[in-house]
């Protein structure tokens, strides 16, 4: 039990919830906290959110890559669900979004920084939106309202941020490449940031005039112009993800020797392997990070650019403090996904480990309510689609139970008693990875869904691909795969059952609230059709 004393707790007098701040990081590991127990890098300031809320020990994502992930979050709903199941696929103009979820109330959702959402421009031809009127506008960047978009992972010739860092002084068509990207190395010479080995050098854009720095600049000037008018932002970084060129000082904040340990075994390598991950490890960015130069490279590097985070994460709680928002403003923080970072023989994301679907989920919840859980540590299982159903409870909004797949996590930081799931899900389609070609696959449908219980992790595989079984009360850094073994056949299908039993209750009849479905139940005779009668 935490005092009411402890900082953000709050009387009676307390105002309802109004605001939102929702905080997402891009490929932010969850063991790369200072909170979660990282040795070296301190990360005071989102250590302050923690002691101020409730930290989820073990929270999941619904896919291990930016796009599907991001997609359940911003919708609440299972990838299976809303089908936007890769970087490369839109999602559906009829799925609902956080966005519209508020517009239905009168509220507008603001974006400083990334979203990873894709337009479905066939969905919107059909419709005749393919213009550029409001509504087009909206349903292109699913329902946000752009503060401004940045999502840094390829040259922006043409945007805001190209505009501002040719306004102080950053004379190319293209900074970001040209410098915000790229290094100076020994001699003087421009190097490349998109080559790994040059992540040991500083950027050649100034702390200041960063991304990070650029996108909470944004969204300070938009919290601070609201006064008391409410709010809801999402402030998505790009960062820690690729390219892993940071700004001095923090390229240079670590070393080698201060980074976690790999976690890599042989047994994991060669031709017993299941064939996905085999072939996973034949990509570019494995081989690469399969060396050790590497690896010592990018992650003193990759834990820079998280302590750069952190340090602009504390001017945005110092706004709120000046502004006495965290009175009223409700905080998520989390990522869409980790990163191997040399893991398993690994590099990127994708595949099923903890290192991918794990991810750090802090909630900040203002209400008196929720003052005898600040600073908890709660190990119940969490998923990124419960920010969504969260955030509507929060602001007393509907709560589309017949939309959403996700769960409010108010009841968990107001300290109510409440049944709670005891699996979390996620999947992956891996059509578009090189692998799926090297295993003499066509294009097509090309998934995998995983299931995650306090003991067992089961992977489901398509194309007549065995599954995969992970022990991890024996096992928990996931070298052994069990998914062959006969003696836990029984254990195999029990967790072949939860898939089918999770997958059968996904929420497919969208177009109707269930009160709607309950007026309409057994209606016929209202309606003048009398068959069946004698």
């Amino acid at each position: 039990m935490v005092e009411s004393a402890r900082p953000g707790a709050r009387g009676e007098s307390a105002m309802a919830i109004k605001n939102i701040l929702y905080i997402m990081c891009d490929q932010l590991r969850f063991d790369h906290l200072g909170c979660s127990g990282h040795p070296f890098l301190k990360t005071p300031n989102i250590d302050r959110l923690a002691a101020r809320g409730v930290r989820f020990d073990h929270a999941y994502v619904q896919s291990g890559i930016c796009g599907p992930s991001r997609m359940s979050a911003y919708t609440g709903r299972y990838v299976s669900s809303h089908g936007a199941t890769h970087n490369r696929v839109p999602l559906s103009v009829g799925e609902v979004t956080l966005g519209w979820h508020l517009r239905e109330a009168g509220r507008r959702l603001m974006l400083a920084g990334k979203t990873h959402v894709l337009p479905d421009a066939r969905g919107m031809k059909r419709l005749a939106l393919d213009g550029q009127n409001e509504l087009a506008v909206l349903l292109r960047e699913g329902w946000f309202e752009l503060i401004d978009r940045h999502d840094g992972h390829h040259a922006e010739t043409d945007s805001a941020y190209a505009d501002w860092l040719r306004d102080k002084g950053y004379a190319s068509k293209d900074p970001w490449t040209d410098y915000v990207i790229a290094v100076t190395d020994e001699k003087g010479e421009t190097r490349n940031g998109w080559k790994m080995r040059n992540a040991r050098l500083p950027a050649r854009v100034r702390e200041e005039h960063s991304e990070t720095a650029y996108t909470t600049d944004r969204a300070l000037e938009f919290i601070e112009a609201q006064g008391d008018a409410p709010w809801v932002l999402h402030l998505s970084y790009v960062k820690p993800h690729w390219p892993y060129i940071a700004p001095a000082p923090y390229h240079a904040m670590f070393t080698p020797e201060q980074c976690l340990p790999v976690k890599r075994h042989a047994v994991e390598r060669g031709n017993h392997a299941h064939p996905v991950l085999r072939e996973f490890m034949q990509e570019e960015v494995a081989q690469s990070f399969q060396q050790d130069d590497c690896i010592a490279t990018v992650r003193p590097a990759y834990q820079g650019l998280i302590a750069q985070l952190d340090h602009h994460l504390g001017r945005v709680w110092d706004a709120l403090e000046k502004l006495g928002r965290f009175d009223d403003t409700l905080i998520i923080f989390t990522s869409d996904h980790g990163d191997y970072l040399g893991d398993h023989w690994l590099g990127e994301k994708e595949l099923f480990h903890d290192c991918i679907q794990r991810v750090p989920f802090i909630l900040y919840d203002p209400s008196p309510a929720a003052d005898a859980t600040r600073g908890r540590v709660d190990t119940r299982f969490v998923e990124a689609i419960d920010a969504l159903p969260t955030m509507l409870e929060a602001l007393a909004l509907d709560p589309a139970e017949h939309l959403l797949e996700g769960r409010s996590l108010l009841a968990l930081t107001r300290n109510q008693e409440t049944p709670w799931r005891d699996a979390v899900f996620s999947e992956l389609d891996w059509t578009f990875r090189g692998a799926r070609r090297r295993l003499g696959l066509p294009t097509g449908q090309h998934h995998a869904w995983m299931v995650r219980t306090a003991r067992w992790k089961y992977i489901h595989w398509t194309d007549g691909l065995r599954p995969m079984l992970f022990d991890l009360a024996e096992d928990p850094d996931e070298f052994h795969d069990l998914g062959a073994d006969p003696a836990l056949e029984g254990v195999r299908e029990e967790l072949r059952e939860r898939l089918l039993a999770w997958f059968t209750a996904l929420k497919r009849r969208t177009t109707l609230t269930w009160a709607e479905a309950e007026f309409r139940t057994d209606r016929h005779k209202s309606a003048g059709v009398f068959y069946g009668e004698w």
